[in-house]
């Protein structure tokens, strides 16, 4: 039996690590085999990629570099964590996919959203999510939030415009997919959010 893909995207500071604590439990409340893991990395070899692309670098990271170091990472993670374990049967909740590559690399720093789709089907292919929960907020709200964790990575480290621009391009993605996408308003209380999430996880389960 086939299992399931859950990813969640966000920009920073929207409760991404704690809500991704919450569907994990309530999966495993479920008798639901899963695992979590994270992008970029969810590998050893990949997890070495993620350092390079959000540690700050003395040397600069050419855009294109980071979209291809991107995808490079998200190779080693499909091919060795996320496809075995889904046939397998087992759920995979994901923190950020393919879907964080369009909304940063094309929406932020405005590569070609086709072009992203063609390295994305040459990596992973057929491999989509069955279910995108999108932890949405104003980029002032969830970059006022991320400051409080303490230092920034180099991801964190843009201009108010760029997380504007990035929150746009997911929300554009959530418009065009809107059975894929449970646009969840981090903004409400993280009780309210946790009840969302949990509607939109009874009905994947369920199907």
């Amino acid at each position: 039996m086939q299992g399931k893909f859950i990813t969640i995207e966000g920009i920073e500071g929207v409760g991404k690590s704690t809500n991704i604590d919450f569907i994990s439990s309530y999966l495993k409340s479920r008798n639901i085999n899963l695992i979590v893991t994270r992008e970029p990395g969810g590998t050893e070899l990949a997890e070495k990629i993620r350092k390079i692309l959000l540690d700050p670098q003395k040397e600069e990271v050419p855009e294109v570099g980071e979209l291809l170091l991107f995808f490079a990472a998200r190779s080693f993670h499909v091919n060795n964590v996320i496809q075995p374990a889904l046939a397998e049967g087992k759920y995979v909740v994901c923190d950020r996919f393919t879907d964080a590559t369009i909304a940063y690399q094309g929406s932020g720093r405005g590569f070609n959203v086709d072009r992203i789709n063609l390295i994305a089907n040459w990596v992973h292919k057929n491999i989509e999510p069955d279910m995108t929960i999108l932890l949405d907020a104003p980029a002032e709200i969830g970059m006022e939030r991320a400051k409080k964790r303490g230092s920034k990575d180099r991801m964190e480290s843009e201009q108010m415009s760029f997380y504007r621009r990035v929150r746009k391009g997911y929300l554009n993605l959530a418009k065009n997919e809107p059975k894929r996408f449970a646009i969840i308003d981090a903004t409400k209380s993280l009780i309210e959010v946790q009840k969302d999430i949990t509607k939109h996880l009874e009905n994947l389960v369920n199907e």
